[in-house]
């Protein structure tokens, strides 16, 4: 599509959302009852269940004497797309993510807490439709809050873009589809980004302005998933 068609003259977006508006976001905690801890998260139409193992004992070759390790997989359904992937996992670009993912959550884990311990964090994206690195930061925040892990803070992601001189928050794939695109990550509360990933280059003069309505997405995200928090350790309270 070409961005006459993305953005209308009015600013709507071809869903019906405003340049600063997000996706419907749903998510559930405790889905996976194998897991310590688990989380499924909607945004739009990409769809991520993660899963967290741990704390538990580490294994030799990951074994810190004074903070627990992080272990995180990173994978991607081989029907999550409109084409079909040759591999789930594995792949150079998955690799990377999980690395970016393993540096997110390593930020926002008070990792001090568990010594000689080990936290395995695994996330598959089920259905891909644009900002599903962002989901998956999203609802392995979840999965680890509902494991019961200690975190400095809660960990929120979106993405950003610029389309006809103007900011779009939480792309969808069409709206990411050539376009250059930013992930930011947010700790709330602090307000440090341990996350800030482009595609491609932005020009300088719009990095600012972009940072700033991502920063907001993020916030936005969290009012959201902090309720879902609240919702499910009320329903969690309500059981016992």
């Amino acid at each position: 599509m070409s961005g006459l068609e993305l953005l209308s003259e009015q600013g709507l977006r071809v869903d019906g959302r405003r340049a600063h508006e997000l996706r419907n976001i749903e998510c559930r905690l405790g889905v996976f009852s194998r897991a310590d801890g688990s989380a499924y998260l909607e945004q739009g139409n990409t769809k991520v269940l993660a899963a967290v193992y741990g704390p538990h004992e580490a294994r030799a070759s990951q074994r810190r004497h004074d903070a627990a390790a992080i272990n995180c997989q990173y994978s991607q359904a081989v029907f999550s797309g409109w084409e079909r992937q040759r591999r789930a996992g594995g792949d150079r670009r998955s690799l990377e993510l999980t690395a970016l993912l393993q540096n997110t959550l390593e930020s926002v884990v008070q990792v001090a807490l568990y010594p000689r311990s080990q936290i395995d964090v695994y996330v598959q994206v089920l259905q891909a439709d644009g900002g599903h690195y962002a989901t998956c930061v999203n609802a392995a925040a979840l999965a680890l809050i509902d494991a019961g892990v200690a975190l400095k803070d809660y960990v929120c992601a979106c993405s950003a873009s610029v389309l006809r001189e103007r900011p779009l928050v939480d792309l969808s794939s069409s709206e990411a589809s050539g376009a250059p695109e930013l992930t930011a990550a947010l700790l709330p509360r602090s307000g440090r980004l341990p996350l800030l990933e482009m595609s491609q280059r932005f020009h300088v003069d719009k990095l600012p302005e972009l940072l700033d309505v991502a920063e907001t997405a993020c916030r936005d995200v969290h009012t959201i998933l902090n309720r879902a928090v609240r919702r499910h350790v009320s329903a969690r309270a309500a059981d016992l």
